[in-house]
């Protein structure tokens, strides 16, 4: 059986779309109207769980889901105030993500889409992270220039259209947001390093070591393993050295100083990056997306240079950056008025590039 693939019309339609996020560890579900007003926005997480373990474990991350996906949904349908059949699509995560728990979700939504004869519409997480600026920025229109960091992404796109992307730049190993959360782990911070992370560092000297700037001559690429390789040396030879002297390895080196200098070393590659984008597209507006701009050095630091360049910044609300389903209902929104719609066999995919929308 094929899927009701109804042509947007604005003059039959509400605006409103269901959004399901379970990409990861966040189990979320969310009514948006028009992809830019949030009428419900619910997220379970898992943070509990996996700060056990200091980091998501995948299985564990696909069974919390499947006990919360429904009653996920049916809260925010709930708190929207609007009945199931008065929604005009359901969107969904489909990639990139953690195959076992994107397929919860995805499961879901085509359930719930062949239940109410809905359109279903795949959205790509980094794109969902993206439209969390729409939400937050009514006038915010395409083009704009969007730099997206996350636990497992560092982008620079040039957003062209709601649903079409121009990569300029890409993690060639380590993302931002991943080192977070390596170094934290390693300094006994705990998960979720990149929050843990910018704690420590308050207060701390940003300059308390050398880390390397990496860059490319030919490419706008980041690469964060060298950063990653040399603190975890730094931070070796603080607790060799403190061990000679039978000292704790924190009067060798704090880790207040430590986070500092990570987090100022990783915020300027990011910045000076988005700076080389900026002046290569002249766009004159710059949009920050991910769970990594939630942190306040980077938005501080991106706000400088905007200002310097004398263009528009827009900052996705905090409780927007991290992983929720109002971003992937806003995304699915426009995805939905190009009749962009998935028939039954869509899948959840781990891998999936932003340029394939």
């Amino acid at each position: 059986m094929s899927i009701n693939k109804q042509i947007y019309d604005p003059a039959l339609t509400s605006g409103y779309i269901l959004g399901i996020e379970t990409s990861c560890d966040e189990t979320a579900a969310a009514v948006v109207k028009s992809g830019r007003r949030i009428l419900s926005n619910v997220v379970a997480s898992q943070i509990d769980v996996h700060s056990l373990y200091g980091g998501v474990v995948p299985e564990l991350a696909s069974r919390r889901h499947v006990e919360s996906i429904l009653p996920v949904i049916d809260q925010a349908v709930a708190g929207a105030g609007i009945s199931l059949v008065e929604l005009d699509a359901v969107a969904v995560t489909a990639g990139p993500g953690l195959v076992g728990a994107l397929l919860v979700g995805v499961a879901a939504a085509k359930a719930l889409a062949f239940a109410i004869d809905k359109p279903l519409v795949p959205v790509h997480h980094l794109a969902g992270h993206v439209a969390a600026n729409y939400i937050s920025d009514n006038a915010l229109e395409p083009p704009f220039l969007s730099l997206i960091v996350s636990g497992a992404h560092a982008h620079i796109v040039y957003v062209e259209d709601y649903s079409k992307f121009r990569l300029l730049a890409r993690t060639r190993d380590d993302a931002a947001g991943e080192v977070f959360d390596k170094l934290a782990r390693a300094t006994g911070l705990g998960y979720p390093g990149g929050p843990k992370i910018e704690q420590a560092a308050i207060g701390g000297n940003e300059q308390s070591f050398p880390l390397p700037h990496p860059c490319f001559a030919d490419s706008l690429d980041f690469s964060f393993s060298g950063v990653k390789t040399a603190a975890l040396n730094v931070l070796n030879q603080a607790a060799q050295q403190a061990a000679a002297q039978e000292v704790e390895r924190e009067l060798i080196l704090s880790n207040t100083d430590f986070a500092a200098t990570v987090q100022e070393t990783i915020v300027n590659v990011l910045a000076d990056h988005l700076k080389e984008a900026q002046k290569m597209t002249q766009a004159d507006t710059i949009a920050l997306a991910g769970g990594v701009s939630a942190n306040r050095r980077l938005r501080s630091k991106v706000q400088d240079l905007s200002d310097s360049l004398g263009i528009k910044l827009v900052l996705p609300e905090i409780k927007l950056c991290t992983d929720n389903a109002a971003m992937v209902a806003s995304a699915g929104y426009y995805l939905w008025q190009d009749n962009k719609q998935a028939d039954w066999s869509l899948n959840a995919t781990a891998l999936w590039e932003l340029t394939e929308l």
